[in-house]
């Protein structure tokens, strides 16, 4: 039984399952929304999710403006470049462009759309967006 188990395994050995979702989400943040089935959709969005709030928080950190939130920030910079393998430029799209815009939301930061099965294999595919306000 697979109770208190949490992710899905998209048919992968851990080593090829951790570096699609990293290349998904990071094609999610540098273009905003992608096309991609509905079961990995489904794998990147709580990721996602947890992301942004931690940019979140650095940047609510750093505006307080004191040696402590600055500390906070590049702490929270560091757990994002980890979680994606990302160079500097993700990152600081990430923390300066991305964040801010959710500024106000309190979650529910990406939308999928079903847009039909894939025509070789019936594979439903859904398009995953940054939702824009």
């Amino acid at each position: 039984m697979r109770h208190l188990k949490a992710g899905k395994k998209l048919s992968r050995r851990t080593d090829a399952r951790k570096q699609l979702r990293r290349n998904l989400m990071k094609a999610l943040f540098e273009h905003g929304r992608i096309r991609t089935t509905r079961a990995k959709a489904q794998a990147i969005r709580g990721e996602v999710e947890k992301i942004i709030t931690m940019a979140k928080k650095g940047n609510a950190a750093a505006e307080a403006g004191d040696e402590a939130g600055r500390a906070k920030m590049v702490h929270y910079q560091r757990l994002v470049a980890a979680r994606l393998a990302a160079d500097r430029k993700l990152v600081y799209k990430i923390f300066h462009e991305i964040a801010p815009r959710f500024a106000e939301r309190n979650g529910g930061y990406t939308r999928i759309y079903k847009i039909g099965r894939r025509r070789g294999d019936a594979a439903e595919m859904v398009i995953i967006e940054l939702v824009e306000e």
